[in-house]
């Protein structure tokens, strides 16, 4: 039997391969059936399954935990950037920058926060930047800590591991005890919030139909390529009601008059400019002109339109037909001529049914092509990531080069990619069932790594002295949330889903999201708040970790 003590305490390749993948199986089992009142600590379970495994004499291969360790972190970074790149600069839009800023200030606050009590209680900053994101429930930053730290040193460091073993736990039920408080605090009734939120016009689409009748004189004569000029803003004509009761399906050189009835699609933010044209008016839904039109969802699965201008498709003067929004990742945007295509976006099209079925055939709208993964787009970008990673640079004040490390350079590079790598041409686009698949993969390949790493000196640490770093992390925890989230309630007016939102997005908390659209059924404000500022602050959290290491150890 000495093949099967080998397997579970030995050395080599296939002992670490086995007991990484039973720390993997075993942890998100746990994360399965151990629950408190529908709370989970998920797949941080990982971790304490691997810390207790190094505990009790099972360790992994060096050369393969560092590289499940940074190979781990990779994937779920790079996955994360290609989740959130699509929406991260859309998210700074009217109301998302107040958001992003009350969540920019807590991840700030809570890094100041760190910093204050290890100069008080003299734990080193580099433990505790692990309480930090073991209190704010961030495994990136925790990832981007230890490879700084790695750089700078030419050594691991298990206490950061540690400290954010420690400070998890509470972090979680943390988070989701200041929800709790805010709502006893400042006395919210769930019923009157709910009724304030619908009584709101904010709750309308960010891109949004506006029927007008023309009264401008301006627009008499004009084309409907002249409107945007009119009131200095992109808009799209979907439909034209003349006054003897002529419906039109207008094209952009459409003569226009007074009296003229449209229907636009138009920014959200920008609907007051469109009442410059006329006032406000409504056309009949079922006009017996208007009944051979018909409306489509069209997805974008032809490889060779990422990256296209619409405008250059000519979909309108072809096809004679219009196209009025596209949906990207969860955002509705203007159909703009200068707005290019990506891989799996949804397409609203309006016209005779003959035309809009050829424009379904002109974007391929089969589901089965985006099946299929692109892989060389995904290593290439991990490639280019590395890369990005380990440029050195010069900033005032440091001793030394920075580096955005590993982390940080995968990050960026995914989401520029996301966002711009249409543009060259280069296909993005990946499933979410994948790109769900390579996260979770990466982060438990990754809290397993750290955990064999840290459990040697776990229990140790704990007896002498550590367990402090658990009210540490539960200051951190409380300290900010509690600052901010007054602020925006009080003086900024946000409703309580919305601030319940904010409170899961800033800390990149999942179970927080959960807990928080249970509250309320009748309206989507708290995950509306968490993907605003969930962009933003995951790209932070990755930043700060590593400053944290760089300025301060």
């Amino acid at each position: 039997m000495d093949w099967l003590n080998s397997l579970f305490f030995g050395t080599g390749v296939p002992h670490s391969i086995f007991i990484l993948t039973l720390a993997i199986a075993g942890g998100i089992s746990l994360s399965h059936h151990l629950k408190f009142k529908g709370i989970t600590l998920g797949i941080t379970w990982i971790l304490f399954c691997a810390i207790a495994m190094s505990h009790f004499g099972m360790h992994l291969d060096p050369m393969v935990e560092t590289f499940a360790k940074d190979f781990g972190l990779i994937l779920f970074v790079y996955s994360i950037g290609l989740q959130v790149g699509p929406s991260f600069f859309s998210s700074f839009g009217k109301g998302g920058i107040k958001l992003n800023m009350l969540a920019l200030s807590i991840v700030l606050l809570g890094c100041v926060t760190a910093y204050v009590i290890s100069l008080l209680s003299g734990v080193d900053i580099a433990t505790m930047t692990g309480v930090l994101f073991g209190a704010v429930t961030n495994t990136p930053g925790l990832g981007a800590a230890q490879q700084a730290f790695a750089d700078i040193t030419g050594n691991a460091n298990p206490n950061i591991a540690s400290g954010y073993a420690m400070a998890y736990p509470l972090g979680v039920v943390g988070i989701i005890a200041v929800i709790l408080a805010m709502r006893w605090f400042f006395r919210i009734k769930l019923d009157k919030e709910e009724a304030r939120v619908a009584a709101e016009s904010e709750v309308q689409k960010e891109v949004q139909y506006m029927d007008i009748l023309l009264t401008n004189p301006q627009v008499e004569g004009a084309h409907i390529r002249d409107l945007s000029q009119l009131v200095h803003m992109n808009l799209i004509v979907s439909r034209l009601l003349r006054p003897d009761g002529e419906d039109e399906l207008p094209d952009v050189d459409t003569v226009l008059h007074v009296g003229d009835r449209i229907r636009v699609v138009v920014d959200k933010e920008n609907e007051k400019s469109v009442l410059l044209l006329g006032m406000e008016t409504s056309l009949p839904t079922d006009h017996k002109a208007h009944a051979h039109l018909v409306s489509r969802h069209v997805i974008v699965t032809k490889n060779e339109l990422n990256g296209k201008r619409i405008g250059d498709l000519n979909v309108r003067a072809t096809y004679h037909v219009s196209i009025t929004r596209i949906r990207r990742a969860g955002v509705e945007l203007l159909a703009t001529r200068d707005l290019y295509l990506q891989l799996g976006d949804r397409i609203t099209v309006v016209g005779e049914e003959r035309a809009v079925d050829k424009v379904e055939q002109l974007f391929g709208n089969s589901t089965k092509r985006l099946d299929v993964p692109n892989l060389a787009s995904i290593f290439l970008g991990i490639a280019l990531g590395v890369l990005a990673g380990v440029v050195p640079i010069m900033l005032p004040g440091l001793a030394q080069p920075f580096k955005l490390g590993i982390a940080g350079g995968s990050l960026i590079i995914a989401i520029l990619m996301s966002c711009f790598g249409p543009k060259l041409h280069i296909i993005t686009y990946t499933t979410s069932s994948a790109n769900l698949m390579i996260r979770e993969i990466g982060i438990a390949m990754f809290l397993a790594a750290v955990g064999f790493g840290a459990g040697k000196t776990f229990i140790p640490t704990l007896l002498d002295g550590g367990y402090m770093w658990i009210g540490y992390g539960v200051i951190i925890t409380l300290l900010p949330l509690l600052i901010v989230g007054t602020i925006a309630r009080l003086w900024l007016k946000l409703d309580y889903f919305t601030l319940m939102g904010l409170i899961a997005g800033s800390t990149t908390d999942p179970p927080a999201l959960a807990y928080a659209t249970t509250v309320s059924s009748a309206n989507d404000r708290a995950a509306v708040a968490y993907s605003t500022v969930y962009p933003l602050t995951m790209f932070l959290r990755v930043l700060t970790g590593q400053l944290m290491i760089l300025l301060f150890l």
